[in-house]
Formats: C-alpha cells, structure tokens, sequence
C-alpha cells in the first residue's frame, strides 16, 4: 500500500524574471512501512518537496496523495485535520516547547487534536515509555539531554499513531554519534511500529539507513538508489536513473 503518491509536483515561487521553479515535476511514492531518504545539495528542492507532501504548502501543478486521500481536494481546515491524524513531523531543532515538560510536549498533537488532556496524558506517556525517556517525563527540554530530546520529538510525532513519518533534517545540528543514534531510532520506528518516514538529509550516513534513496538536483529526482540491508545500516546498491 502507497502511503505516498506525488505526481509530476511542481512549486514555482515569483513571476517574470523573478520566477524560481524549486520543484520540478517530482513523482515518487513512499509504501507502507517503508523508509526513503531525500539527498541533494542546499536549494536543490528537499525541502519544498517534503512541504508539499506535509501539506504545509500547496503545489503549482501535480498532486499529493496521503492514503489515498488527494490534499487539491481538501480545504485548508480538512488539510489541518490530515495532517494531525496522518502525519508526524520531526524538525531539525526538534522545536519542544520549553515551557513544557516531556510529557506534555508529547501530548501537544493530541490536544491541538480536540482531545482533552486525561486522554492525552496517558497516550503521551505511553510512548515516552516506549522510546525509554519515561524517567524524564516530568523534565523541561532544557533538563534533558540531545538524545533525550530527540526521543521525545520522536514520541510526539507518533503519539497519533500517524501513518507517515516526516523529518526534515532532523540530524543538522548533532554531532556525528547522537546523529547516527537517531538514525537507529528512526529505523526502528519503521520496522518495530511499521511506520513510513520520508526523511530530507544532507548526510549519507544517515541515509544509509534508508531503504531507498532518491537524489534531486536542480528541483528534480535525478536518481534513486535501492538499499539492502546489511549490518547496523543499510549498504547502497547500484543506482538507477528515475
């Protein structure tokens, strides 16, 4: 099953001479229980691609498919509502509240959800025991460590049991151990709780976690590379021209 479809998404920002075409006529799908990784340079259109599969940005021409479900058909507060019951979002700083503590920051997709917070709170720390940060649940971002941080930001993105995963440079900022450590987080939210994640990243070690790689250069997917596993990663095979 196809938790992801795109065809031929195009972004174009501006007009006349001041036109930038950011994506060009992407096509791609992400299955069920599958991780893809997005590589290229800065510019190249990473991240106005996993804008446009997150609905955070309507596209120019194409269309996105989320379970099936086309988002051009949607009005903006029935995109609101795909996107907190379908989709997880991991930032590159995480974006925790401070002012909240892990469980609560956990929680916060729940109760922006309409769901009232006895509800949420039991959920919240369900998965925090889970990613075993449950011992800092009653911590502000600020008491945790990295890595305690970057399990609670996977904890929020899956407290609502979203069938995609988006993380757009969730490892920018880490050093290269704490990046790998998410990395083998991420790989097992895919195939303990059998979630999709597309993943922007600018780091081959971190893709090699990836079950495919699709390269863009110039708002275009130039290549996609098949992975199989092998080790702690995943070992890139041959690739192919998409």
């Amino acid at each position: 099953m196809k938790v992801v479809e795109t065809e031929n998404l195009t972004r174009i920002y501006g007009s006349g001479d001041a036109q930038v075409t950011a994506l060009d006529h992407g096509t791609l799908h992400v299955d069920s229980g599958e991780f893809v990784a997005v590589m290229g340079p800065s510019g190249c259109g990473k991240s106005t691609l996993l804008h446009l599969i997150g609905g955070l940005d309507r596209p120019t021409e194409g269309t996105v498919k989320i379970d099936g479900q086309d988002l051009s058909a949607l009005n903006d507060d029935d995109l609101t509502d795909l996107r907190r019951q379908k989709i997880g979002f991991i930032f590159q700083f995480f974006n925790l509240i401070p002012t909240l503590n892990a469980q609560d920051n956990t929680a916060l997709p729940l109760v922006l959800g309409g769901m009232q917070p006895s509800e949420a709170q039991p959920k919240a720390a369900e998965w925090l025991e889970k990613l075993e940060v449950a011992d800092r649940s009653t911590h502000r971002p600020e008491e945790l460590s990295g890595g305690q941080r970057q399990r609670v930001a996977i904890a929020r993105a899956l407290v609502t049991e979203p069938s995609l995963i988006l993380a757009d440079e969730p490892t920018g900022n880490l050093d290269s151990s704490s990046a790998e450590d998410f990395a083998t987080l991420l790989r097992e939210t895919v195939d303990r709780w059998g979630r999709s994640i597309l993943l922007v990243t600018h780091d081959p070690r971190i893709s090699s976690y990836a079950d495919r790689i699709l390269h863009m250069k110039d708002g275009q997917i130039v290549e996609e590379q098949v992975n199989s596993k092998n080790g702690k990663g995943v070992a890139v095979a041959e690739g192919q021209h998409a």
